[in-house]
């Protein structure tokens, strides 16, 4: 059975055509410049997402072994590779257009006086690495200057070089955005059958259809995988690693070529993500470590995988602490030194830019005492972007809808990821158990450094929480199936407790900018939400207990 055939380029080659053509007139330039370089692009990334979505098969058996599966396992995989084709095409479809469609609206209906939205850019970062990668593309100096601290705005290079060569050979006459956002969404949409073929080897097709679901869909993802940031290329290059290391955890003895295959995978998500940022490669490179450590029983490593988590490891420690410290100034004498008086400082600045932006904040820090001042910052981070806010802030009509989705998004994820311990503890195998706990320890470790990292930013911090996104929506699928298959009441009653907390926080921001009801002071709220969530935790308890007696 071939995996890509002649029929497939029926329907890629005249509509990548197509849509190169709609895109070259949408930006300046020569015309057929625009239409060649968009039109292969296009044409590159149907092919891929075909390729790579017929390969995984509905996340089952290699195509060449599916005529020796029994037929009642046969036609169960069949049935699952059209859930995964309407995955990658929403996947792509809803990044890709949110993503033109962004870049049209800002500069029309958002705060046309910002330099960014002004240039049809909903973050900061993707605007001045963008202008930094046309800078660098039209003019004589090498790509490889994109690793060098001339070039601030991308701290560690990676994506910056890549832009530019984009720009150097597909567009050399215009600077066109919006072929950046194309590969954003392409790279967003190809994380998925990766994704899916390796969360169903490991843990079954029902967990791999709600994990894919998760990540198809999620707001934040698809604000992010329609923008020129490095999060899209994070997402891919995690599921290219999954995808390595779980067919290589999952090999047999006579399986050498797939161990080869496996590594190959293993390096290149590894490789991409040192090149984009090297601590996400060291978080990545954590969690495999963790879960090889489960899976193998428990200390039996062989030495050369050994050697090779310590050698990128080290390299990944030293790229991390030279891109953090270009200018010198951090001190610390050696990475782990640089990194932890980096981290310092930047949870230092932005505490300071919480309590300098927002007069609540100032109120509340003069009000509690300095050693509370962390841990505040810290829990308003998680809640960050937080939903009320959404509706009650005043704002423009297109960063509103914006921001509503971004934070239903979040608040629908979040119940789902404090679920993922009691999901994970209601494993009935022990290797499965031990690994869903430990990605939940990760997850969550993440979770409050990106909040330490971001403070209370609404944009920084949801979007450094992002970059472990994968893993969050293998998280939530496995609680949305245990969910399903066990019927536990705590799934209602954690939802229960984020309403109590939506109801409180939704009319103190409804009075503070439309001046609806009365206005409980902050503290007392706050004591009022606990209460809740304490008469809903303990009454939780007692009714199991009372069911188990």
């Amino acid at each position: 059975m071939k995996i890509f055939s002649q029929r497939d380029f029926l329907w890629i080659l005249p509509l990548s055509l197509g849509l190169g053509a709609v895109l070259s007139s949408l930006q300046l330039g020569n015309w057929l410049i625009g239409w060649l370089g968009f039109s292969f692009l296009f044409l590159l990334s149907f092919s891929l997402l075909t390729l790579s979505t017929k390969w995984a098969n509905g996340g089952g058996l290699p195509l060449r072994g599916l005529r020796d599966t029994p037929l009642e396992k046969r036609s169960g995989l069949l049935d699952h590779q059209k859930p995964l084709a309407w995955m990658v095409i929403l996947a792509f479809t809803l990044r890709f257009v949110g993503g033109v469609v962004t870049y049209l609206a800002l500069p029309v209906y958002g705060y046309v006086d910002d330099e960014d939205q002004s240039a049809g850019f909903a973050y900061t970062d993707a605007h001045r690495r963008d202008a930094q990668a046309w800078d660098l593309a039209s003019s004589d100096l090498p790509i490889y200057d994109a690793f060098n601290k001339t070039y601030a705005y991308d701290q560690y290079g990676g994506l910056l070089a890549f832009s530019a060569l984009v720009y150097r050979y597909l567009s050399p006459d215009v600077h066109r955005p919006l072929m950046l956002v194309l590969l954003s969404a392409f790279m967003a949409a190809l994380a998925l059958p990766f994704l899916w073929k390796a969360t169903n080897q490991q843990w079954g097709a029902k967990v791999a259809l709600a994990s894919g679901w998760i990540y198809a869909l999620y707001p934040e993802s698809l604000l992010l995988g329609g923008s020129a940031m490095r999060e899209p290329y994070f997402w891919a290059f995690s599921a290219f690693a999954l995808w390595g290391f779980v067919n290589f955890v999952n090999r047999t003895p006579i399986q050498s070529q797939e161990t080869l295959y496996s590594r190959v995978w293993l390096a290149l998500g590894i490789g991409g993500m040192l090149l984009l940022s090297p601590i996400v490669a060291l978080a990545t490179i954590i969690i495999l470590v963790g879960w090889f450590y489960i899976s193998s029983g428990h200390g039996r490593v062989s030495w050369w995988l050994a050697i090779a988590v310590v050698v990128v490891f080290i390299a990944g420690l030293f790229l991390l602490s030279s891109a953090l410290d270009r200018n010198g100034e951090l001190g610390g004498g050696s990475p782990i030194g640089i990194i932890n008086n980096f981290m310092r400082e930047a949870v230092k600045w932005d505490v300071y830019q919480l309590e300098r932006d927002s007069g609540w904040v100032q109120k509340l820090f003069d009000e509690m005492p300095e050693w509370m001042r962390l841990p505040f910052v810290t829990v308003y981070g998680i809640f960050q972007p937080v939903l009320p806010a959404a509706f009650f802030e005043p704002t423009k009509l297109i960063w509103r809808i914006i921001a509503i989705l971004r934070a239903v998004g979040w608040y629908t994820m979040l119940p789902a990821l404090i679920l993922s311990v009691g999901a994970a503890a209601g494993q009935s195998v022990e290797s499965k158990r031990r690994l869903f706990l430990w990605l939940s320890f990760i997850v969550w470790m993440w979770i409050i450094i990106t909040a330490l990292r971001g403070g209370g930013d609404s944009w920084d911090n949801p979007r450094y929480r992002t970059i472990l996104f994968l893993w969050q929506a293998i998280l939530a699928g496995n609680v949305w199936v245990w969910w399903r298959e066990s019927k536990n009441a705590w799934f209602q009653r954690v939802f229960a407790m984020e309403l109590v907390f939506l109801i409180f926080f939704g009319q103190w921001y409804a009075n503070r900018y439309i001046h609806f009801g009365p206005q409980l002071p902050f503290a007392l709220m706050v004591i009022c939400i606990a209460a809740f969530w304490a008469v809903i935790f303990f009454w939780g308890l007692w009714r199991d207990r009372k069911r188990s007696v």
